[in-house]
């Protein structure tokens, strides 16, 4: 038989970080530590992502909020960018030939900002130039010469008709309807009713002249339109002869100053060839305005189009001088934001665009660098993870409108060049959600190989406590805090040691501890103090209590009022209190539940009440099985299992998973078998194994304060306190109020190994080992507990001998 565990002293209920033990007396004295503490595996992954080459070896990033992922990935990477080259300069131009797919130029860094501007001061230039040129004394000469050529063509054809018809006595008339042949007689126009009265063979005659002629002026009509088709051309020659002088000139200044950027001079030979064909753009935009045409052609409005075709539409600049390839994040990784998207202008109730609409999106921003985002918005978002996977695994960003993949919208659409992506991309989440895409995406291990997986908590050592008091340096001095002194700093500590919820280990969601400390700060400036000290630290801890415990405090004052039913003196029979976490977000706390059991004679059923009204979880089913298992094992293996029982959290209206009550649960099982009373003013919590061992669970100090605030509330007496796994030891770290109600021997917090021990505890009743005989000692509690179920099962015996109607009824 195990000794009787003793209370534990107070020292170990907390065990707190001694400031005189801290290296600093300040913050201000300590080296601040960029970076983070205790996350080597992780920098070593994101390290290796950062300097792997090839294709694949993109990161996913896992681990609680709070521990500085984001941050130390930011950090990461932007030590590794400063040692990259600058990439290259991305732009779209038109394509002359095939204007819905427009040309993706690449350019050397900061050289895509060069070629807009020299395009811009190029059409600004030729506006001018044109023209001038057009209106210059040499064009004006030859245009004359060409128009007086065609001008002298077409009238000599009329007047050599005229004459021919004027020889034959008939002229030529000019109406509205075009031109009308009529007799004459004596140098006169015969009138229609001097035509009447001639002989009919003279009429005949006339007619049929007329009608010859009316054949020939046809002729020399229809001749017409050719003349002016080799006129137009005539002209459409000298003025393509004439902005060529222009155009070549400025085109080859332009190829002189821009001739060091590969794939520049191709695009400024068709650039030449499309001006030389469309002088015309730049007379009517000359006629229209004195300006040049820059300003409004390449403006927002699609209306001042003329222009935007020679414009360069810049996707991504880098200037030469940037430290390095970029490190990108992208907030709302929709689709058009990751790979870049289409716009649509109106036009007379039309939509369309063409390349100096395309915008980049993020990969365009990140490429020949880094991007960081995360996975959970990604995956959110519609066809957003389709498209970065479709990037990642073709190596190029292909542009594609949402609207025209779900056909939405019919309307001009464009295909432009792809841009070839050099990326590496981490994604940031959560561990089940990077378990679910390795289980369901079957394209996420080829594209993500690499993972960092960022540790909870690390070791408290005193180095440990020394690195991490320069952290909180490094944090104060990032927020702009006061310096904490020693107490402060070892108060902070503290609260990493709480959030562990181990004793032996230290936190690292610093984030919680920054907002600690800058709640801290706060107060401190309230009270004009120069340095944050402990006592600010623990008004904030307080005030952030205080806030969220509205929940907590009215399920204290349903017990405090006896609104729910919680005994915390005398004994009780099959009773006992159990101890249950309620988690609000960040916000745990612990309440005291009563459980409640009842016993009778029948067919081995354990009946989890819980269970049977579909509010226990499977944890919590499996925990009284294992009961069942322990009572069938331990107590009287020669005879049938004729037990009937019923166990129920009492006054419990919401779902109850977790194994941590099953000690609880047998407790009262043992205390309604043996009809030997428990101690009210004892909570017990821990999960139990067929072994009867008492096994740790999780929530220790929130539930052991959460009985400790219950008896504070009524009066607290001194026997009042906590049975708790032995295990679980290592894992307390109380709030002070509880400790010090323990160091002044008003509360109790007691491990034990085994149910044995803590039976022993709630009824003041040794549980009894099995002697050599078979038998536990007479008086024991086990011996009470098998002395039951013996009867039990000679009744059920003797029921079925009397005619009953089945062991299996017996028990219902």
């Amino acid at each position: 038989m195990p000794d009787t565990p003793e209370p534990l002293a107070a020292d170990l209920l907390g065990p707190r970080v001694d400031p005189a033990s801290l290296p600093y007396s300040s913050t201000a004295e300590a080296e601040p530590l960029e970076g983070l503490i205790g996350q080597e595996r992780a920098m070593d992954a994101i390290g290796l992502a950062a300097r792997m080459a090839h294709r694949g070896f993109n990161l996913f990033v896992v681990g609680p909020r709070g521990t500085g992922r984001h941050r130390a990935v930011s950090g990461a990477l932007s030590a590794r960018a400063g040692a990259r080259p600058v990439p290259d300069d991305w732009a779209y131009v038109n394509n002359f030939d095939a204007p819905h797919r427009p040309r993706a130029l690449r350019l050397p860094p900061g050289s895509a900002e060069r070629l807009r501007a020299a395009m811009e001061e190029l059409v600004d230039d030729l506006a001018i130039e044109i023209p001038s040129l057009f209106e210059s004394e040499d064009y004006q000469t030859q245009r004359r010469a060409i128009d007086e050529e065609f001008g002298e063509k077409q009238e000599s054809a009329m007047a050599d008709f005229a004459d021919r018809a004027r020889a034959e006595n008939v002229a030529i008339l000019r109406t509205p309807m075009g031109y009308m042949l009529a007799a004459m007689r004596d140098g006169e126009v015969v009138r229609k009713e001097d035509y009447e009265k001639l002989p009919e063979d003279e009429q005949g005659e006339i007619d049929k002249k007329i009608a010859r002629l009316q054949e020939e002026l046809g002729e020399v009509l229809r001749a017409a339109p050719a003349m002016e088709k080799e006129h137009r051309r005539r002209v459409e020659a000298l003025n393509a002869e004439m902005a060529e002088r222009a155009v070549s000139a400025r085109i080859a200044e332009t190829v002189k100053d821009l001739g060091d950027l590969p794939g520049v001079e191709g695009y400024l030979d068709a650039v030449r060839d499309d001006m030389i064909a469309n002088a015309g753009l730049f007379l009517a935009v000359a006629q229209q305005s004195g300006n040049g045409p820059f300003p409004e052609a390449v403006g927002h409005h699609h209306e001042a189009g003329p222009f935007r075709r020679y414009a360069v539409n810049v996707m991504v600049s880098h200037a030469p001088d940037e430290p390095g390839a970029p490190v990108a994040t992208e907030d709302l990784p929709t689709l058009d934001h990751l790979a870049g998207r289409i716009e649509h202008a109106s036009q007379m109730g039309a939509l369309i665009t063409d390349f100096t609409m395309i915008k980049p999106g993020a990969l365009h921003r990140a490429n020949g660098g880094y991007l960081v985002l995360d996975a959970r918005e990604v995956l959110s978002e519609p066809y957003a993870w389709d498209a970065l996977k479709r990037c990642l695994k073709s190596g190029e960003i292909a542009i594609t409108s949402l609207a025209e993949r779900l056909s939405l919208m019919s309307t001009t659409s464009l295909e432009p060049d792809p841009i070839p992506l050099d990326i590496r991309v981490v994604l940031v989440g959560d561990r089940m959600l990077h378990l679910l895409l390795t289980l369901l995406d079957p394209d996420f291990g080829e594209l993500f190989k690499l993972q960092a997986d960022f540790e909870e908590d690390m070791e408290r050592t005193s180095e440990a406590l020394a690195l991490y008091a320069r952290l909180l340096a490094a944090q104060a001095a990032r927020d702009g805090l006061r310096p904490l002194d020693a107490p402060a700093m070892a108060r902070v500590l503290d609260e990493a040691v709480r959030l562990a919820d181990d004793n032996r280990k230290l936190s690292l969601r610093v984030e919680r501890l920054a907002d600690l400390m800058r709640e801290a700060d706060h107060y401190a400036a309230e009270a004009d103090r120069a340095q944050l000290g402990a006592e600010d630290v623990v008004r904030a801890l307080e005030a952030a209590d205080t806030r969220a415990a509205r929940i907590r405090d009215r399920m204290q004052e349903a017990i405090e009022r006896h609104t729910i039913l919680i005994d915390t003196e005398g004994r009780k029979v099959g009773q006992v209190n159990g101890l249950s976490v309620i988690s609000l977000g960040d916000f745990r706390f612990g309440r005291p539940s009563r459980i409640t059991a009842r016993v009778r004679m029948g067919a081995g059923k354990l009946i989890d009440i819980e269970r049977e009204v579909e509010l226990g979880g499977p944890l919590h089913s499996k925990g009284v099985l294992i009961l069942s298992g322990y009572l069938a094992a331990t107590y009287a293996p020669d005879l049938p299992f004729s037990l009937h029982a019923s166990l129920v959290f009492e006054q419990s209206y919401g779902g109850v998973d977790g194994d941590s009550a099953s000690s609880a649960e047998l407790y009262a099982l043992l205390s309604a078998l043996a009809e030997i009373p428990i101690r009210q003013d004892l909570a017990v919590t821990g999960s139990v194994n067929q072994l009867g061992e008492v096994q740790a669970i999780g929530g220790v100090n929130e539930k052991i304060e959460g009985f400790f605030e219950t008896c504070r509330r009524r009066g607290l007496t001194g026997s009042q306190g906590v049975l708790i796994p032995q295990s679980n030891v290592e894992h307390l770290m109380l709030r002070p109020r509880v400790v010090e109600a323990v160091a002044a021997g008003q509360f109790s917090v007691t491990p034990v190994a085994t149910i044995e021990q803590g039976m022993a505890l709630l009824t003041g009743r040794e549980a009894g080992a099995r002697g050599d005989d078979g038998a536990f000692p007479e008086g024991s509690l086990n011996a009470a507990v098998e002395a039951r179920l013996r009867a039990f099962a000679e009744r059920r015996r003797d029921f079925l001998r009397e005619g009953g109607q089945g062991g299996g009824s017996a028990g219902q």
